[in-house]
């Protein structure tokens, strides 16, 4: 099954490529290597604001990785034109917006890496990190970048 198929499958549309907020572009390749940037996670066009721990559950908080995998697969579609090519999503670093006792922020990541291994099967089987910090840009729950082999 074609990657664009499962993704018709889970009612998924890929999302435009992000305007960079900053002084970066929202991806760059190296040999086959595809490095995205960080996406953050956002609700309604605006970013999605939380801390887990504080003023959010894991649960939203895996809904909004999963809604930034969506938009981290966008990306990868404008950088390499069909997603049919990656060979394999290699890592997935998440940050995750949180207090200093809150401790399930690979929890969190499951949102985004579980859509990956649903999209991509076997393909989508990555490393992956998971970091609590203090705070991120413009106050997001999550961001999260991604790096994917492609042919």
């Amino acid at each position: 099954m074609s990657i664009y198929a499962k993704l018709a499958e889970l009612g998924i549309s890929l999302p435009p490529v992000a305007v960079p907020a900053a002084a970066y572009v929202p991806f760059v390749q190296a040999g086959n290597l595809v490095f995205l940037s960080g996406h953050i996670a956002k609700k309604d066009g605006k970013p999605w604001v939380g801390q887990l721990g504080k003023t959010m559950d894991t649960r939203e908080a895996q809904t909004a990785a999963r809604q930034i995998a969506i938009d981290l697969l966008g990306t990868l579609h404008a950088a390499v034109g069909d997603l049919n090519r990656v060979k394999r999503i290699v890592k997935v670093m998440s940050l995750v917006n949180s207090t200093g006792d809150f401790t399930e922020q690979h929890l969190v990541t499951n949102g985004a890496s579980e859509l990956i291994g649903q999209v991509f099967g076997d393909k989508g089987a990555h490393a992956r990190s998971a970091f609590g910090v203090a705070q991120i840009p413009l106050g997001a729950c999550v961001e999260i970048e991604m790096i994917a082999e492609v042919d």
